[in-house]
């Protein structure tokens, strides 16, 4: 894909003036995937958030693996203010309290690990990650299928019990709680691809549909926002990481659009074994 001739490119550019210079000379390939990337992030915020890690895995396939994290998140937060708009009204904020101290950890640990690791490493650590949180949440599934829990109605298409995430008991001990923060927050900000966790713990939580979409959505939100001086003082976000979100976010949210109007369309149950493979797939060339 001759991606370090678009990493030239950005690294070249200043962040305002010669940004058409960067698109028009940017490799065709390059900029197929980042659109992509955009859009998928768009689609996970209103749809289907399980496809971020194909677009954490695309982006990183095209920038350098530091730098695709620190772009990764200020697409994330540009998909997330859509989203906690459209459900201001549904997150379990008890449970959003009680996670992010475990998270906030995670969050530190995984700012240690980057400020160490070279560029390389951090490359393989976001595909093994993605191929780890892929497996446990397939394993979770299957369990959770085998005992008709939660996890099966879930991707069988089925709606959620009707508990309110801060009640019901699965997955809410302050171990679970330690665990699932923790770990959230170490692969959030490693590779912001602390979703599979996030979900399958909400899924053990027994949420009803709007309070399952409201409480994540807050809960990136608000973790986002918590990696972003982390990030900017590891040198990850810069002024170029910045001028081409500013190309991307129209991108991101013509998928959340598409998101929003796919979201009652097509069934978790069809969707969730694709998603599973295309990560699969996406994440290989980076363990390679």
């Amino acid at each position: 894909m001759h991606a370090s001739l678009l990493t030239r490119a950005l690294v070249a550019a200043p962040a305002v003036g010669p940004l058409p210079d960067v698109v028009t000379t940017g490799p065709a390939a390059a900029w197929t995937l980042l659109i992509v990337s955009a859009l998928l992030v768009g689609l996970s915020k209103t749809a289907l958030p399980g496809v971020t890690t194909i677009a954490v895995a695309m982006l990183a396939q095209v920038l350098p693996a530091k730098e695709s994290t620190g772009v990764m998140l200020l697409l994330l937060l540009s998909g997330d203010l859509p989203a906690i708009w459209a459900y201001r009204r549904d997150a379990d904020a008890v449970m959003l309290k009680r996670l992010l101290p475990a998270v906030a950890c995670g969050v530190l640990i995984g700012a240690l690990f980057l400020r160490a690791a070279s560029d390389d490493l951090m490359r393989r650590v976001i595909g093994w990650l993605l191929i780890v949180l892929i497996v446990i949440t397939l394993a979770q599934r299957g369990r959770g299928r085998r005992r008709g829990g939660p996890a099966a109605r879930a991707a069988s298409g089925g709606a959620p019990s009707s508990g309110t995430g801060s009640d019901s008991r699965a997955g809410s001990s302050p171990v679970a709680r330690m665990v699932h923060g923790a770990l959230a927050g170490f692969s959030t900000m490693v590779a912001n691809a602390g979703g599979p966790v996030t979900s399958l713990y909400f899924l053990a939580c027994r949420y009803p549909v709007k309070a399952f979409l409201g409480t994540t959505a807050w809960f990136f939100f608000l973790v986002n926002l918590t990696k972003l001086p982390f990030s900017i003082a590891l040198g990850i976000i810069h002024a170029d990481a910045l001028a081409l979100v500013a190309i991307l976010i129209p991108a991101v949210l013509v998928g959340a659009l598409a998101g929003r109007l796919l979201a009652d369309r097509m069934p978790q149950r069809v969707f969730d074994p694709v998603v599973m493979v295309l990560t699969i797939v996406a994440a290989l060339p980076l363990v390679a």
